[in-house]
């Protein structure tokens, strides 16, 4: 089995408030690198003060659109998550596998709510 690898936002991002999405991108390509290669991941919050769902739909959520939920479930963990940030965990996670088994369901409920097309 290959190496595991411990990825911190708190490093990644270079300071403790994880709330904006560019910087759960970054977290994103890392993890999905380490997955590529098949590594099993460790995310680590240690250090992480402020965690939003921007941040976790970009870093996690769209994992599931990358990968099945069950690699996920068997090469991903997350580590040092205060039980209020797992619960914003879970309901980002929730929403990312709904989502990706039915893309343009959301697409359509965005439309008929925000109006107008794709662009």
């Amino acid at each position: 089995m290959s190496k595991e690898l411990t990825i911190s936002p708190f490093e990644v991002v270079g300071s403790p408030l994880c709330v904006a999405s560019d910087d759960g991108q970054k977290v994103f390509e890392r993890i999905q690198a380490a997955l590529d290669a098949g590594h099993p991941v460790t995310v680590s919050f240690k250090n992480v003060t402020s965690l939003t769902s921007a941040f976790l739909n970009a870093a996690i959520g769209q994992l599931y659109g990358r990968f099945s939920e069950k690699d996920i479930k068997a090469k991903l963990k997350v580590a040092h998550l205060a039980q209020e940030d797992l619960a914003l965990l879970k309901r980002v996670v929730d929403t990312a596998k709904a989502y990706f088994k039915d893309p343009d369901r959301f697409r359509q409920a965005e439309r008929a709510v925000l109006g107008g097309s794709d662009a």
